[in-house]
């Protein structure tokens, strides 16, 4: 397993005891909008626009050496969708059947939509499982990623603004206001998929603490761009966008193929956000097929030990079950006393 030399942070919880609803209405133009008269289903050579980013940041470059998994840090905006897909996600997430069920807010954001795929959602779902899509991160991030859990992928944070809000004019110090506080994420690895024209629009950048306490910002992708980064280990927060009507980004969880690689998931802070049950089930299950894979491997080179006459390494063996005990022990801290 890959040691990991400086701790993540712990991601903040929402500041709610229970599962909540939308703080406040979609507007029903932006519902209506959203409808095309053509659903298809995803085609990554239709729907995958991909082109690598013109510069990808280091942990090395922000005072973090060391820390996470790889030694990428956060990527400048790239390419990833076509409009037609942008289109086709628009139009399912804004459908009837996951609005009725799956809109959920909190203190951090009014609006969110998560937790529909796959069961209403096959087209968000198949491209973000697309061998495509998940290629094209995988070479950014420096490792190959899969989807963290199906809970995750495509989370959608949604801003609206009125009348009011738009035509506004943001004062000398808005550009470093927050939409979110400082804070990291709960999988290694982000990827924020801007779903809304943001021309004419001011500000939304990410902003991150690097190792030394200074703060860098970067610059938030446009429509049909996307951001990828280590949040899991980097301390950021999200600066609040002025002009126009909407913003609404997709954030897709993704976390490392290899049961081998370390992985520090947390999943306590999404409790106030997503049904106990789903979060539960899908963390345990993919925990418990990586735990697998690595008894099966342990036993592998053990027994291949055996057969070539050696002896037993009881000094290597303890090491492993020490790391697996770790491992659930860290489980058991995130499933609480449920």
């Amino acid at each position: 397993m890959t040691d990991v030399a400086i701790a993540p942070a712990v991601a903040p919880s929402p500041q709610q005891d229970k599962f909540m609803s939308p703080r406040k209405p979609l507007p029903q133009s932006l519902i209506e909008g959203a409808q095309i008269p053509d659903r298809t289903p995803f085609y990554a050579e239709k729907h995958v626009n991909f082109k690598f980013p013109k510069r990808i940041i280091t942990m090395k470059e922000i005072g973090l050496e060391g820390a996470g998994i790889t030694s990428t840090a956060i990527s400048e905006p790239f390419t990833l969708f076509t409009e037609e897909a942008i289109k086709q996600m628009r139009a399912e997430i804004f459908s009837r059947q996951v609005l009725e069920k799956y809109q959920v807010g909190s203190d951090l954001a009014a609006n969110m939509i998560r937790g529909y795929c796959p069961e209403k959602s096959s087209f968000i779902y198949d491209a973000w499982n697309s061998p495509a899509v998940l290629g094209a991160l995988s070479q950014i991030a420096g490792i190959e990623l899969v989807p963290a859990m199906d809970v995750d992928i495509g989370h959608v944070n949604i801003s609206v603004r009125d009348d009011a809000a738009t035509a506004s004019v943001p004062g000398r110090d808005a550009d470093d206001k927050p939409a979110f506080e400082w804070h990291s994420d709960s999988y290694a690895f982000v990827c924020v998929t801007m779903l809304s024209d943001c021309a004419g629009m001011i500000g939304g950048e990410t902003a991150i603490r690097t190792g030394t306490g200074e703060v860098l910002k970067f610059r938030g992708p446009a429509m049909g761009t996307a951001v990828i980064m280590q949040g899991r280990y980097i301390e950021h927060q999200a600066l609040k966008a002025f002009g126009g009507r909407e913003r609404i980004s997709m954030v897709t969880s993704l976390r490392p193929k290899s049961p081998f690689v370390r992985d520090e998931t947390i999943i306590r802070p999404l409790l106030p956000i997503t049904p106990k049950r789903t979060l539960y089930y899908q963390y345990v299950e993919y925990r418990l097929e990586n735990l697998e894979e690595r008894v099966r491997h342990q036993l592998k080179v053990m027994r291949q030990h055996k057969k070539a006459g050696r002896d037993f390494d009881v000094a290597s063996a303890r090491e492993f079950l020490l790391e697996e005990r770790e491992f659930i022990d860290a489980m058991l801290e995130e499933l609480g006393d449920s």
